[in-house]
């Protein structure tokens, strides 16, 4: 896909989904959130691919929902889109983001507001330019938070700060997020595409099996008990245990050999 809303490139088992609405700040209508589901849908299922980064074009990363085509639904009487965008588009996003097995990035270019800053948090790791910034913004429109901000965002800053951005909603500035773990890592702008592209290719070319089993693993141990937890790693650890890269990577130790994995 190189043109419309949405675009996808596969390179080196990287599937770069890319956001390309610069012109209204990557938001989302209804069109690109369709796009947007079946796209992150198609790069879980592809098995050529086996890492997955989320961009966006222009000044923003993704400003959340499209508020102008917002209004005009609501002005002609179109709330039925509205109030079902959740179940139809927003939480299949995220799911599919959030449950792949395969590593997920967010390059985070600009800013990230409202379901745009959920999508970042959703992914594994953020590599964010200087000038980017996080916003919660749900409560200023008087809407509650959606695409997954309840869960990843107290996640990766614990329950009171995650209020805390929900209740009084501000940009986050890129130095800030590094600090409180919105972000992984903060880098110039100019390098961003270059450092997360790297980090994508590294992962890439790593045992994609292991690592889906480590994000079905961590993201279960969050919400289950220990012995629920456990049995989980148990469960994992013998299927990754059957697969080729674990016996090629066993193979290459014994021989003192640099392995190399297929995702298999």
């Amino acid at each position: 896909m190189t043109s419309g809303p949405v675009l996808l490139d596969l390179a080196d088992g990287v599937a770069t989904i890319t956001l390309n609405r610069p012109e209204a700040m990557n938001s989302l209508d209804i069109a690109t959130k369709e796009i947007l589901v079946e796209v992150t849908r198609t790069v879980a299922e592809d098995p050529e691919v086996r890492c997955v980064v989320l961009t966006g074009t222009g000044r923003a990363f993704c400003t959340g929902q499209d508020l102008k085509e917002h209004i005009g639904l609501l002005e002609t009487g179109g709330s039925d889109q509205l109030f079902t965008t959740v179940e139809k588009h927003y939480n299949p996003i995220v799911a599919t983001l959030m449950e792949m097995d395969k590593p997920v990035i967010a390059a985070v270019n600009g800013v990230a507001a409202g379901a745009g800053a959920s999508l970042a948090m959703a992914c594994d790791m953020r590599i964010v330019a200087e000038g980017a910034g996080f916003n919660l913004a749900f409560s200023n429109v008087a809407l509650s938070c959606d695409t997954g901000a309840s869960i990843n965002l107290q996640i990766l800053v614990g329950r009171a700060k995650a209020l805390e951005l929900l209740y009084f909603p501000r940009t986050v500035p890129a130095a800030e997020a590094l600090e409180l773990g919105l972000a992984t890592r903060v880098v110039p702008a100019e390098t961003l595409a270059a450092e997360a592209g790297e980090l994508a290719r590294r992962l890439a070319a790593g045992p994609t099996r292991a690592y889906g089993a480590m994000r079905r693993s961590v993201s279960y141990a969050a919400g289950h008990s220990v012995a629920d937890s456990l049995e989980l790693e148990r469960q994992m650890m013998n299927a990754t245990g059957a697969t080729e890269d674990h016996a090629a990577a066993v193979a290459a130790f014994v021989a003192k050999q640099k392995p190399e994995f297929h995702g298999r």
